[in-house]
């Protein structure tokens, strides 16, 4: 039987994959303003100004079990954002998506690597859907293996292990979730800063005073960064690590949603079956087990 909050967890997740869905438009914007490294340090670090009260609050003892253990995850999460970051401005959007979309396919592996917990087949075929829904879903793509693509490749990677990490890092462990977001974001935003200053030679520029870089900032700050990262570090807890990456794959689905409702677009009929099999392919998994 599932644990009590496990079915809050997956609902939880499905409302991450949403306004994760959403960040792609709103960040956007943000970064035609601003530096993109400086834009993700100025994100993270509002966010850990914003969850030092619950750090400070949660007592020292914890705050020192947060770091031990949110440090090297912190650190991980750093490498995927600077991979996303680089990569998406070396590949094309499509490919960026796909590749993106592999790390489904590879958690029940990283899960097997890290947690020694053997790949059921009914998740396996449920991540092979999910990834053939994300192909469908940007209509097919080309890839040329560039360094783009490699660098959108290994974030995939990366959030596979990340996300089995996380599991083994706080099984057993009565570490306060607030303060474990804290410290993870507080590590990815000083590291983006250090790497935004480094990679500009004169120093970041002065901080923008249109009002929709902090409307879009606010937005990110407390829905895709607080929201989203206690999310994933609560449901980790609840579920394993194969069942919170098919949840959360499906934020590509909620992105073109938002991409047709908001921006507009139209999609064509093979792109509404890649979503419909994304979206599936969790849903079957829960029915099959139940």
């Amino acid at each position: 039987r599932a644990k009590p909050g496990a079915w809050l967890a997956d609902l939880l997740l499905l409302g991450v994959a949403v306004v994760w869905g959403t960040s792609y438009g709103v960040a956007k914007g943000a970064v035609l303003l601003y530096p993109v490294l400086g834009f993700l340090a100025v994100r993270f670090l509002v966010t850990f100004a914003l969850l030092l009260a619950a750090l400070a609050k949660a007592g020292a003892a914890n705050a020192r079990a947060a770091l031990r253990i949110g440090l090297p995850l912190g650190l991980v999460l750093l490498t995927i954002f600077v991979c996303e970051t680089f990569g998406l401005a070396a590949t094309k959007a499509s490919n960026a998506a796909f590749l993106i979309s592999i790390c489904v396919v590879l958690t029940p592996f990283a899960e097997w690597a890290l947690l020694r917990v053997r790949p059921r087949a009914i998740d396996l075929i449920a991540a092979a859907a999910s990834l053939l829904g994300a192909f469908l879903l940007t209509a097919g793509v080309e890839l040329s293996l560039s360094l783009g693509d490699a660098l959108i490749l290994a974030a995939a990677l990366l959030r596979a292990v990340m996300v089995a990490l996380t599991k083994k890092r706080t099984a057993g462990k009565t570490i306060d979730t607030l303060s474990l977001t804290a410290i993870q974001t507080g590590t990815v935003g000083i590291g983006c800063l250090m790497l935004a200053w480094c990679a500009s030679p004169g120093g970041l520029p002065p901080l923008p005073r249109d009002p929709h870089f902090w409307y879009a900032t606010l937005y990110l700050v407390v829905f895709c960064t607080i929201f989203a990262f206690f999310v994933q570090n609560y449901a980790v807890r609840q579920r394993s690590p194969t069942r919170v990456a098919l949840l959360m794959g499906t934020e590509p689905v909620f992105g073109a949603l938002f991409a047709v409702v908001w921006l507009g677009e139209q999609l064509p009929p093979m792109v509404w079956l890649g979503g419909l099999l994304i979206v599936a392919a969790p849903l079957w998994t829960t029915f099959r087990r139940s």
